[in-house]
């Protein structure tokens, strides 16, 4: 019954008899005070304690042999209403913000007390009232979904979207986005939509919007006053610098990273500073020139997913290698050792894969440096077996780089080309 859902037991027959239910607004004396709404519980979870989310947002477990009393609290229920879009002002710019879902697109049930993807985009914008001084901002949803459930079909859906505003009077476009593979999605959009005219810009959060220390509305409002003030363009991921509210970082959408599960400042550009910080009276420009070197705007929305990321590691069987090969595979990412290295049990493998036209690049497991694969023997071995080295680009992006040079060129050499090639800065000096 979903009004008991995951209770079993002696909790839920705790809540039977004191006609407490999922979703319940209550008050409970145990050790301290307690205030706020049952929650549901995992399926397998133990049936000696009771969830409970308190008004902070945090949820607390509580034993029920140690309850001395509970009782249905009478408020009024808080719901999230549906707002009137926000009033246009003339003069202001306009931005079109494109929904995805994640934390940054999620509000709380107020039934179960459960924080799901389902605000939209009208939602999101009209939520943060401070957007509405700054531009006159146009809502779509495209998808609700967290990020780990978004695929390369969602990628080529946001891109084709964004590609039909090209020659739109927007001054940019937002894309509100998960944060788990964030960096995904920018890196593709980066490469299909190269040489875009206006910026695009991916903005999520670490927290979600009923915990007290939510990143989102910051994210969003750095992510509009970048657009409206800035003038540049290319892919960028707009979150916090660090834990503080004082600044929000614009980091280009190839040479980021989420590095932290849970920190509202989890991403960071690898090996340099962020392309803009923003803070609440100015924009810092970190970069003497433009990173984005394509100039004639050229969609190739396209790509294949018959490539994969491979980990080296000590003890990495050759066999699984093979089998990697006789799927069909078009292109091979290893993320090797130090400055590129893996191990020699695997290079008759490597050597049967480039004898069969499969592309095969190579990344280094290091956060930062570059792939210098001439300085020791085996480096040079890996060379003469068709490795192609990829300097310093990020192992996560050189797979999605990949993906789409596969999916627009059915020729290696021109796949080896395109790699090597610094189309969006995934190459930086």
């Amino acid at each position: 019954m979903s009004e008991y859902r995951g209770y079993k037991g002696s909790s839920l027959e705790f809540l039977k008899n004191n006609q407490i239910s999922v979703g319940s607004s209550v008050k409970i004396q145990a050790d301290i005070d307690y205030s706020g709404i049952i929650m549901p519980r995992y399926e397998h979870s133990d049936d000696k304690h009771i969830i409970l989310k308190l008004k902070s947002g945090y949820n607390v477990g509580l034993a029920v042999a140690k309850i001395e009393k509970i009782e249905r609290e009478q408020i009024k229920e808080e719901k999230f209403e549906e707002k009137r879009h926000p009033e246009k002002i003339e003069g202001l710019p306009k931005i079109c913000l494109l929904s995805t879902g994640g934390t940054i697109a999620s509000k709380v049930d107020y039934r179960t007390g459960a924080v799901t993807p389902v605000l939209t985009a009208q939602e999101l914008n009209a939520s943060v009232p401070e957007l509405t001084k700054i531009a006159n901002i146009d809502a779509e949803v495209l998808f609700s979904e967290y990020s780990e459930n978004l695929m390369p079909e969602h990628w080529l859906k946001i891109a084709n979207k964004i590609n039909e505003y090209s020659t739109s009077d927007y001054a940019g476009i937002i894309v509100a986005h998960g944060t788990d593979t964030m960096h995904y999605t920018s890196s593709f959009l980066s490469f299909a939509l190269a040489g875009f005219p206006i910026p695009i810009v991916l903005v999520g959060s670490q927290r979600s919007s009923d915990r007290a220390s939510s990143d989102a509305a910051l994210n969003l409002i750095g992510a509009t006053k970048f657009i409206t003030e800035c003038n540049t363009k290319g892919i960028y991921i707009v979150m916090h610098q660090d834990e503080n509210d004082d600044a929000i970082a614009c980091h280009v959408g190839t040479r980021v990273r989420k590095n932290h599960t849970s920190k509202r400042g989890a991403f960071q550009t690898i090996g340099e500073n962020p392309a803009f910080i923003i803070t609440e009276d100015r924009i810092q420009k970190n970069f003497s020139q433009d990173f984005f070197k394509v100039k004639e705007f050229q969609p190739k929305i396209n790509l294949d997913t018959k490539v994969i990321l491979i980990k080296y590691y000590p003890g990495f069987d050759s066999a699984f290698l093979d089998n990697i090969i006789e799927t069909g595979c078009k292109g091979i990412i290893f993320e090797g050792t130090g400055l590129g290295h893996v191990g020699k049990t695997l290079y008759k493998s490597i050597k049967q894969a480039h004898e069969k036209g499969i592309f095969l690049g190579m990344t280094s497991q290091c956060i930062d440096g570059r792939v210098r694969m001439t300085v020791y023997e085996s480096g040079r071995d890996l060379l003469e077996l068709g490795i192609t080295p990829l300097e310093n680009m990020i192992p996560e992006v050189a797979l999605v780089k990949a993906m789409w040079a596969v999916g627009n060129s059915a020729d290696i050499k021109e796949v080896e080309k395109v790699m090597l090639e610094n189309v969006a800065s995934e190459l930086s000096d």
